[in-house]
């Protein structure tokens, strides 16, 4: 655990810090529990309510709304788009005609070239370099969307609750995307919203992996890095993915009735093949979501998730889900890849994910045909072409 002197706070709120400020490894927020002793983000409160006064919050560009009772029959997905990169894929996605797009995470790259400082500049810019993007600009008329965040654009690479700064990063998000009076009103992002009626009714919900998620467990330094990440699993029961209120909450959505559900992790849920961010690092937490997604009011399902600057069509039969077979697309990234699909799957082996593990350019679809009662998964490229499909019984 590491407390802030007053005088480290003073620097960080002067821009004068050149590393990030770790709150408590529980990251409780004063709003979760008002017992919680007061931590660094508590004594930044003062300079947040003055910074919000002085400066102008980028806001984004004006989005097309989706009508509560609106049919879903094809919805898109995306994430890891660098705000200075090519924008071509937005053009790409409208052009399936989508009736609801989700920016799943790393929906920009605000930590490059973070100094450190508590105003967060280098995110704040992020988001005005969006808000000026004609191509954002013109999707947001055309395709509703719904946005929840994963590191790159919550603040520091891998960051979750210790992350000191995260009231005003979730200020910056909320303010920008325009999120609801329900998303305002409580910490962190997670969001479920209805579309649909008479038997087609979707729900999708939006989970929030930052800004209640424990700190994860590295394995020990050795010369020669794991190829495949950091971390190892911990069983831990203390420590928490969502948090403790926004489980109830979302133990509280899934009980609401819905003919087909859509749960969006920004990191990976199924798949036990590498060592970066994924549910896996926390076993326990990701046994209490099958079991939760297991009791269930009666309802199609599929996640989606992003992250990984690769993707592909995962399935598992987890015991702690009852016997369920679960379906996880990934689709990552939009304008930031990183290898070759050829080399990319010759490097992660992985017996649950069926496809290729695509590493190009790439968005995600979900295409729901009501009167057979089937969901079809793919993975567009950046030209538009299919990548990989799958067609999914509920």
């Amino acid at each position: 655990m590491r407390r802030l002197s007053l005088l480290a706070l003073s620097a960080a709120a002067a821009g004068l810090v050149s590393a990030p400020l770790l709150a408590d490894d529980h990251g409780k927020h004063r709003h979760d529990d008002g017992h919680v002793p007061m931590y660094a983000e508590d004594l930044l409160d003062a300079y947040y309510a003055k910074l919000e006064k002085r400066i102008d919050l980028p806001v984004a560009p004006a989005n097309v709304s989706l009508a509560p009772d609106a049919t879903i029959t094809r919805l898109a997905f995306g994430s890891c788009n660098h705000q200075s990169r090519s924008q071509h894929m937005w053009a790409q996605i409208a052009a399936t005609n989508p009736d609801l797009f989700l920016f799943i995470g790393d929906n920009n790259y605000g930590d490059s070239g973070w100094n450190g400082d508590a105003a967060l500049t280098s995110l704040r810019m992020a988001y005005q370099q969006q808000a000026e993007t004609p191509e954002l600009t013109d999707f947001r008329t055309k395709v509703p969307m719904m946005i929840t965040w994963d590191d790159h654009d919550y603040g520091a690479n891998d960051a979750g609750a210790n992350f000191a700064f995260r009231k005003w990063s979730e200020t910056l998000f909320e303010t920008f995307w325009g999120s609801s009076k329900e998303v305002q009103s409580r910490p962190g992002i997670y969001e479920s919203r209805t579309f649909g009626e008479d038997g087609k009714v979707t729900q999708v919900i939006m989970l929030d992996t930052r800004f209640f998620r424990s700190d994860l467990d590295r394995m020990e330094y050795t010369p020669e890095r794991p190829p495949l990440g950091p971390y190892v699993p911990s069983r831990d029961a203390s420590k928490t993915v969502l948090g403790e209120a926004q489980w109830k909450w979302l133990e509280q959505e899934l009980a609401k009735p819905a003919d087909l559900r859509i749960l969006v992790s920004s990191i990976q849920v199924i798949t036990d093949a590498h060592n970066y961010e994924s549910w896996e690092a926390l076993p326990m937490q990701r046994e209490k979501l099958y079991g939760m997604l297991a009791g269930r009011e009666d309802s199609g399902l599929v996640m989606l998730s992003g992250d990984r600057h690769a993707g592909g069509i995962y399935a598992d039969t987890p015991e702690a889900a009852g016997g369920e077979k679960l379906w996880e697309l990934t689709s990552s990234s939009l304008n930031y890849s990183f290898s070759s699909t050829e080399r990319n799957t010759a490097r992660e082996p992985d017996p649950k994910r069926l496809t290729d593990f695509i590493s190009e350019e790439n968005f995600g679809l979900v295409d729901i045909d009501w009167a057979a009662k089937t969901f079809t998964m793919s993975m567009r490229g950046s030209e538009g072409e299919v990548r990989v499909s799958e067609t999914v019984s509920w």
